[in-house]
């Protein structure tokens, strides 16, 4: 018999959770439905049906998830619109990028390895000091000198950009980069020290006004920043008498290029791109004085100079001949040789020299840069690599044909007869 108490309860209204259950239920069907209809319509197998024709194991279910995830076509419509709030709003720029203050950013994987996070990321393998070490006397074997300057991390430099919690004009070292930089010194490896080089420019730049050494976007250094580096590799070079003197005479063009940072581009959203306003970027061109045409490279100049996007940025970028190497010349009034590995200054750029001996021909000095963050993220680790082989002399040859070397009769007379 129901009790009194019970007629008094207030009875819930269960509409609004069954209406709100039913429209997930409904939003799940829907998506399963569209991916269904369009993989009927292209031809192609369900993918929702792959789970049955494999063991269902943890690693074929991980397989499986991610494959649906990919094919997804809701999915993919709805991935760029949701990145861009994230980035937009939440200021979440994913495993790429990290959203700083006044529309800088930051490239993030080279963020975590300076804090030492990231434990999940590849790490560079073998020692990079061992393998700088053994190719700078490879080299010394062969009578070319070695300049080592790592770029530093954008993060380092600008860290109060990145954060409120760094001090205006502070400026960061990772311990293992400092440890490297120890280490060279230790072995007598000549390298120019841009982080202490950039950290001084900062604290000036505050009251001079100067401009930044990296763009707001990218996680390249700026035009300054380009010709801080050269000026002080060419210093280096003139303090140690590495490099003859020479007489080609060049001059400076003003230009302003319009720029989208490579952090802007990494994100892969063309939500996120059309967004982004392009940054002014203030370049000077490097042109020879007598002819005014740009700055070109010379095979068989003194010097070479390795690296990787830090070398190509301005230079083999718009506007050209205004990077790094065009400036180093500019300062040494000569042209220089280069080769540029994107990514790969720690093994890859080496490894392509070796298969080009001819640049080592005449090389008296090679300038060698690498970023910051490959000293543990570096492509290929840092390997070993041999230099290439020297081309053998050829014998000089008159035009006599295929017995232009045997001798002649009267020749041999002589040699029996003991003239």
């Amino acid at each position: 018999m129901p009790r009194a108490s019970d007629d008094l309860r207030p009875r819930r209204n269960r509409a609004p959770e069954f209406a709100l259950a039913s429209f997930f239920l409904v939003l799940v069907a829907s998506v399963i439905v569209i991916q269904t209809t369009v993989e009927i319509h292209r031809g192609e197998g369900i993918s929702a049906l792959e789970v049955f024709r494999q063991k269902p194991t943890a690693a074929h279910l991980r397989t499986y998830e991610h494959g649906l995830e990919d094919a997804s076509v809701v999915a993919r419509a709805l991935r760029p619109w949701v990145q861009f709030a994230q980035f937009a709003w939440l200021r979440d720029g994913g495993e790429k990028a990290l959203v700083g203050r006044d529309g800088w950013l930051f490239y993030k994987p080279g963020f975590d390895d300076m804090v030492s996070r990231g434990s999940g990321m590849p790490r560079a393998t073998n020692d990079p000091v061992a393998a700088i070490v053994a190719w700078r006397d490879a080299l010394a074997a062969r009578g070319i000198q070695l300049l080592v300057m790592p770029a530093p991390n954008k993060e380092g430099i600008y860290p109060d950009y990145l954060t409120r919690r760094a001090k205006p004009g502070q400026t960061l070292i990772s311990p293992q980069t400092g440890d490297l930089l120890q280490r060279l010194k230790s072995a007598n490896v000549e390298c120019v020290d841009l982080f202490a080089l950039f950290a001084h420019a900062r604290t000036n730049a505050a009251r001079a006004g100067a401009p930044p050494l990296y763009v707001e976007q990218d996680s390249h250094w700026s035009p300054a920043g380009v010709a801080l580096a050269a000026h002080a590799v060419a210093q280096r070079l003139a303090e140690k008498g590495w490099v003859k003197s020479s007489r080609t005479a060049y001059c400076e063009k003003p230009l302003v290029v319009e720029r989208l940072g490579d952090v802007v581009r990494m994100l892969q959203s063309a939500q996120i791109e059309k967004s982004s306003v392009p940054e002014k970027v203030p370049c000077v061109q490097v042109l020879r004085e007598d002819t005014g045409s740009l700055y070109q490279d010379q095979a068989d100049s003194e010097v070479l100079v390795l690296g990787d996007s830090f070398m190509r940025i301005y230079q083999q970028d718009e506007p050209g001949g205004a990077g790094f190497i065009a400036h180093l010349a500019k300062e040494l009034k000569k042209p220089l040789a280069s080769l540029i590995s994107e990514g790969g200054a720690s093994t890859l750029v080496r490894q392509e020299l070796n298969r080009r001996p001819g640049l080592l021909k005449n090389k008296r000095v090679v300038v060698w840069e690498f970023v910051e963050r490959d000293i543990r993220l570096g492509t290929e680790g840092w390997q070993q690599v041999p230099l290439p082989s020297e081309p053998r002399a050829e014998m000089p040859t008159r035009g006599r044909g295929p017995n232009e070397l045997s001798p002649t009769k009267s020749q041999l007379r002589s040699v029996f007869a003991g003239e």
